[in-house]
């Protein structure tokens, strides 16, 4: 019986760790506490980030859409902080993408998890496991008149 019973309880354990491990939630994060989060502060001021639909200076020069999906790791973590810090390296990367392709700003940023647009000037799709959650954005890079 004592068998049994320490069978049972292993069973249980083991399904109980591969559930917690197969978690995959998405949720949606606002942007403003990301931009005053940690890590915000290596954004460049010079390249703007504009949300949605936005409104923004007159466009001069229109350089693309791009994409960039970041993860991070976010084992013992909480979900927004572990989401914060991917959604602020996913800006990064569209930053950098502007200064490399002649642009001063990033329009009509939206989520893209999973391939599934979502336009939000206030909030952003996080997806969070046991081990890594990750943000996917797409935007269009410009060069807006001063």
């Amino acid at each position: 019986m004592k068998k049994i019973f320490v069978s049972l309880a292993t069973l249980a354990a083991v399904i109980a760790f591969n559930n917690a491990l197969a978690r995959n939630t998405q949720e949606m994060y606002s942007i403003q506490n990301a931009l005053s989060s940690e890590g915000a502060s290596k954004l460049d001021p010079k390249i703007k980030l504009y949300f949605a639909n936005q409104r923004h200076p007159s466009v001069l020069k229109t350089m693309g859409e791009y994409k960039t999906s970041k993860k991070t790791n976010g084992f013992m973590k909480a979900d927004d902080k572990a989401c914060n810090w991917a959604f602020i390296s996913a800006l990064l990367t569209m930053q950098n993408r502007a200064r490399s392709e002649g642009g001063n700003a990033v329009i009509n940023i939206k989520s893209n998890y999973e391939n599934i647009e979502r336009s939000s000037a206030t909030q952003f799709v996080c997806g969070s496991g046991a081990l890594m959650s990750g943000v996917a954005i797409k935007g269009t890079v410009v060069k807006l008149a001063p």
